[in-house]
Protein backbone atom coordinates (compact mmCIF):
# COMPACT_ATOMS: atom_id res chain seq x y z
CA UNK A 1 0.00 0.00 0.00
CA UNK A 2 1.31 3.58 -0.85
CA UNK A 3 0.46 6.69 0.53
CA UNK A 4 1.37 9.31 -2.64
CA UNK A 5 2.12 12.98 -1.61
CA UNK A 6 0.56 15.51 -4.28
CA UNK A 7 2.01 18.45 -5.49
CA UNK A 8 -0.56 19.94 -7.83
CA UNK A 9 1.51 22.98 -10.30
CA UNK A 10 -0.28 25.91 -10.72
CA UNK A 11 1.65 29.48 -12.00
CA UNK A 12 4.83 27.26 -10.87
CA UNK A 13 3.74 27.36 -7.23
CA UNK A 14 2.36 24.02 -5.13
CA UNK A 15 -1.67 24.74 -4.50
CA UNK A 16 -4.52 22.83 -3.09
CA UNK A 17 -7.92 23.40 -4.91
CA UNK A 18 -11.11 22.90 -3.49
CA UNK A 19 -13.68 20.82 -5.42
CA UNK A 20 -11.11 20.93 -8.80
CA UNK A 21 -12.07 25.22 -8.45
CA UNK A 22 -9.23 27.25 -10.24
CA UNK A 23 -10.87 29.87 -8.70
CA UNK A 24 -10.24 27.73 -4.97
CA UNK A 25 -6.64 27.29 -4.93
CA UNK A 26 -4.77 27.89 -1.66
CA UNK A 27 -0.48 27.93 -2.46
CA UNK A 28 1.11 25.86 0.00
CA UNK A 29 4.68 26.20 -1.39
CA UNK A 30 6.11 29.44 -4.15
CA UNK A 31 8.97 26.61 -4.95
CA UNK A 32 7.55 22.73 -5.69
CA UNK A 33 11.19 21.31 -5.82
CA UNK A 34 11.68 22.04 -2.53
CA UNK A 35 8.60 20.74 -0.92
CA UNK A 36 9.14 17.52 -3.55
CA UNK A 37 12.48 17.26 -1.79
CA UNK A 38 10.91 17.56 1.74
CA UNK A 39 8.14 14.54 0.71
CA UNK A 40 11.51 12.41 -0.11
CA UNK A 41 13.40 13.07 3.20
CA UNK A 42 10.10 12.37 5.10
CA UNK A 43 10.04 8.82 3.88
CA UNK A 44 7.73 8.81 0.71
CA UNK A 45 8.36 5.97 -1.68
CA UNK A 46 6.73 7.82 -4.59
CA UNK A 47 5.46 11.52 -5.62
CA UNK A 48 2.06 12.51 -6.99
CA UNK A 49 2.38 15.69 -9.75
CA UNK A 50 -0.32 17.28 -11.39
CA UNK A 51 -0.33 20.37 -14.07
CA UNK A 52 -3.62 22.09 -13.45
CA UNK A 53 -2.61 24.96 -15.95
CA UNK A 54 -2.05 21.83 -18.72
CA UNK A 55 -5.49 20.42 -17.49
CA UNK A 56 -7.10 22.96 -18.57
CA UNK A 57 -4.71 24.06 -21.22
CA UNK A 58 -4.74 20.87 -23.10
CA UNK A 59 -0.62 20.71 -22.82
CA UNK A 60 1.99 21.29 -20.70
CA UNK A 61 1.92 24.23 -18.63
CA UNK A 62 4.37 23.73 -16.00
CA UNK A 63 7.53 21.75 -17.18
CA UNK A 64 9.78 24.07 -16.18
CA UNK A 65 8.85 23.12 -12.57
CA UNK A 66 8.56 19.60 -13.04
CA UNK A 67 11.96 19.62 -14.33
CA UNK A 68 13.38 21.15 -11.14
CA UNK A 69 11.07 18.96 -9.16
CA UNK A 70 12.73 15.87 -11.41
CA UNK A 71 16.17 17.20 -10.69
CA UNK A 72 15.55 17.46 -6.47
CA UNK A 73 14.29 13.77 -5.86
CA UNK A 74 15.24 10.30 -6.44
CA UNK A 75 11.91 8.57 -5.73
CA UNK A 76 9.51 7.82 -8.97
CA UNK A 77 6.94 10.62 -9.67
CA UNK A 78 3.77 10.04 -11.36
CA UNK A 79 2.40 13.13 -13.57
CA UNK A 80 -0.84 14.22 -15.04
CA UNK A 81 -2.53 17.17 -16.60
CA UNK A 82 -2.38 18.11 -20.42
CA UNK A 83 -1.16 14.98 -21.07
CA UNK A 84 -3.30 14.64 -24.67
CA UNK A 85 -0.99 12.77 -27.53
CA UNK A 86 2.03 10.45 -27.86
CA UNK A 87 4.12 12.93 -27.96
CA UNK A 88 3.89 14.79 -24.62
CA UNK A 89 4.09 11.22 -23.50
CA UNK A 90 7.33 9.99 -24.86
CA UNK A 91 8.76 13.65 -23.51
CA UNK A 92 7.79 13.55 -19.75
CA UNK A 93 9.01 9.61 -19.84
CA UNK A 94 12.41 10.80 -21.34
CA UNK A 95 12.56 13.87 -18.91
CA UNK A 96 12.57 11.24 -16.38
CA UNK A 97 8.67 10.88 -15.09
CA UNK A 98 8.36 7.06 -14.25
CA UNK A 99 4.33 7.05 -14.94
CA UNK A 100 2.45 8.94 -16.63
CA UNK A 101 -1.41 10.13 -16.24
CA UNK A 102 -3.79 10.18 -18.92
CA UNK A 103 -7.36 11.46 -17.80
CA UNK A 104 -9.38 13.90 -20.52
CA UNK A 105 -7.28 11.41 -23.34
CA UNK A 106 -8.53 9.02 -22.44
CA UNK A 107 -11.91 9.12 -22.56
CA UNK A 108 -11.98 11.25 -25.91
CA UNK A 109 -9.16 9.04 -27.57
CA UNK A 110 -9.19 5.62 -25.95
CA UNK A 111 -6.77 4.29 -28.69
CA UNK A 112 -4.06 6.53 -27.94
CA UNK A 113 -4.04 4.84 -24.23
CA UNK A 114 -4.09 1.42 -25.25
CA UNK A 115 -0.92 2.38 -27.73
CA UNK A 116 1.46 4.36 -25.25
CA UNK A 117 0.50 1.55 -22.44
CA UNK A 118 2.18 -1.29 -25.64
CA UNK A 119 5.09 0.64 -26.36
CA UNK A 120 5.72 1.89 -22.68
CA UNK A 121 4.24 -0.96 -20.45
CA UNK A 122 3.81 -0.42 -16.51
CA UNK A 123 4.55 3.17 -17.13
CA UNK A 124 0.61 4.32 -18.28
CA UNK A 125 -2.19 5.11 -15.90
CA UNK A 126 -5.11 6.06 -15.90
CA UNK A 127 -6.90 9.48 -14.32
CA UNK A 128 -10.75 8.63 -13.80
CA UNK A 129 -12.23 11.76 -12.15
CA UNK A 130 -16.16 11.02 -11.03
CA UNK A 131 -18.44 13.92 -9.71
CA UNK A 132 -21.55 12.44 -8.67
CA UNK A 133 -20.83 9.03 -10.23
CA UNK A 134 -20.00 10.73 -13.49
CA UNK A 135 -16.58 10.77 -15.30
CA UNK A 136 -15.17 14.50 -15.94
CA UNK A 137 -12.71 15.43 -18.44
CA UNK A 138 -10.74 18.95 -19.00
CA UNK A 139 -9.70 19.87 -15.40
CA UNK A 140 -13.19 18.85 -14.23
CA UNK A 141 -14.69 21.42 -16.14
CA UNK A 142 -16.74 18.74 -18.67
CA UNK A 143 -19.04 16.48 -17.61
CA UNK A 144 -19.83 13.41 -19.85
CA UNK A 145 -22.09 10.70 -19.45
CA UNK A 146 -19.72 7.72 -18.34
CA UNK A 147 -19.51 6.09 -15.31
CA UNK A 148 -16.18 5.50 -14.22
CA UNK A 149 -16.90 1.86 -14.48
CA UNK A 150 -17.26 2.12 -18.10
CA UNK A 151 -14.49 4.25 -18.83
CA UNK A 152 -11.74 1.96 -16.59
CA UNK A 153 -13.39 -0.97 -18.50
CA UNK A 154 -12.37 0.12 -21.56
CA UNK A 155 -8.70 -0.68 -20.51
CA UNK A 156 -9.30 -3.87 -19.00
CA UNK A 157 -6.98 -5.49 -21.05
CA UNK A 158 -4.70 -2.92 -22.15
CA UNK A 159 -1.70 -3.19 -20.05
CA UNK A 160 -2.51 -0.41 -18.00
CA UNK A 161 0.11 0.29 -14.72
CA UNK A 162 -2.68 1.80 -12.62
CA UNK A 163 -6.34 3.92 -12.71
CA UNK A 164 -5.97 7.00 -10.53
CA UNK A 165 -9.85 7.35 -9.15
CA UNK A 166 -10.93 10.96 -7.83
CA UNK A 167 -14.04 11.91 -6.25
CA UNK A 168 -14.28 15.38 -7.19
CA UNK A 169 -16.35 16.61 -5.18
CA UNK A 170 -14.53 15.32 -1.98
CA UNK A 171 -10.78 16.60 -3.22
CA UNK A 172 -9.47 19.07 -1.57
CA UNK A 173 -12.70 19.42 1.19
CA UNK A 174 -11.06 17.07 4.08
CA UNK A 175 -14.31 15.12 3.92
CA UNK A 176 -12.43 11.38 3.68
CA UNK A 177 -12.17 9.35 1.20
CA UNK A 178 -14.44 7.61 -0.49
CA UNK A 179 -13.27 4.01 -0.70
CA UNK A 180 -16.83 2.86 -1.05
CA UNK A 181 -16.65 3.88 -4.85
CA UNK A 182 -12.90 3.18 -5.24
CA UNK A 183 -13.24 -0.40 -3.93
CA UNK A 184 -16.10 -1.02 -6.09
CA UNK A 185 -14.19 0.05 -8.80
CA UNK A 186 -11.35 -1.73 -8.41
CA UNK A 187 -14.08 -5.23 -7.72
CA UNK A 188 -14.89 -3.94 -11.36
CA UNK A 189 -11.45 -4.45 -13.18
CA UNK A 190 -8.21 -6.05 -12.68
CA UNK A 191 -6.40 -3.30 -12.93
CA UNK A 192 -4.60 -1.39 -9.42
CA UNK A 193 -6.88 1.26 -8.36
CA UNK A 194 -5.24 4.03 -6.54
CA UNK A 195 -7.92 6.40 -4.22
CA UNK A 196 -8.08 10.22 -4.48
CA UNK A 197 -10.32 13.14 -2.76
CA UNK A 198 -10.80 13.90 0.10
CA UNK A 199 -7.84 12.34 2.21
CA UNK A 200 -8.07 14.06 5.90
CA UNK A 201 -6.30 12.42 8.71
CA UNK A 202 -5.03 8.93 10.02
CA UNK A 203 -7.80 7.45 10.36
CA UNK A 204 -8.12 7.26 5.95
CA UNK A 205 -4.62 5.45 6.38
CA UNK A 206 -6.18 2.81 8.97
CA UNK A 207 -9.00 2.39 6.22
CA UNK A 208 -6.63 2.00 3.51
CA UNK A 209 -5.28 -0.85 5.56
CA UNK A 210 -9.02 -2.66 6.51
CA UNK A 211 -9.15 -6.13 4.61
CA UNK A 212 -11.07 -4.54 1.83
CA UNK A 213 -9.25 -1.92 0.79
CA UNK A 214 -6.06 -4.41 0.27
CA UNK A 215 -6.74 -4.30 -3.12
CA UNK A 216 -6.15 -1.33 -4.04
CA UNK A 217 -2.49 -0.05 -4.69
CA UNK A 218 -2.92 2.68 -2.16
CA UNK A 219 -3.96 6.53 -2.04
CA UNK A 220 -3.21 10.19 -3.10
CA UNK A 221 -2.78 13.01 0.07
CA UNK A 222 -2.83 16.56 -0.39
CA UNK A 223 -4.27 19.46 1.62
CA UNK A 224 -4.26 16.93 4.46
CA UNK A 225 -0.22 16.78 4.56
CA UNK A 226 0.65 20.20 3.77
CA UNK A 227 -2.23 21.53 6.78
CA UNK A 228 -0.81 19.11 9.12
CA UNK A 229 -3.96 17.23 9.45
CA UNK A 230 -1.76 14.23 8.94
CA UNK A 231 1.33 13.25 10.45
CA UNK A 232 3.79 11.73 7.69
CA UNK A 233 5.65 9.88 10.25
CA UNK A 234 3.05 8.08 11.45
CA UNK A 235 1.35 7.18 8.59
CA UNK A 236 3.80 5.92 7.06
CA UNK A 237 4.89 3.54 9.70
CA UNK A 238 2.02 2.17 9.78
CA UNK A 239 1.73 1.56 6.63
CA UNK A 240 5.45 -0.23 6.98
CA UNK A 241 3.90 -1.79 9.69
CA UNK A 242 1.11 -3.66 8.41
CA UNK A 243 3.28 -4.25 4.77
Amino acid sequence: MILFPAIDLKNGEAVRLQQGDMARATVFNRDPAAQARAFEDQGFQWLHLVDLDGAFAGKPVNAFAVAAILKKVKIPVQLGGGIRNLKTIESWLGEGIRRVIIGTAAVQNPQLVKEAAKQFPGRIAVGIDARAGKVAVAGWAEETTLTAVEVARMFEDAGVAAIIYTDVERDGMLQGLNLDATIALADEVNIPVIASGGFASIEDVKKMLEPRARKLEGAIAGRALYDGRIDAKAALELLKQAA
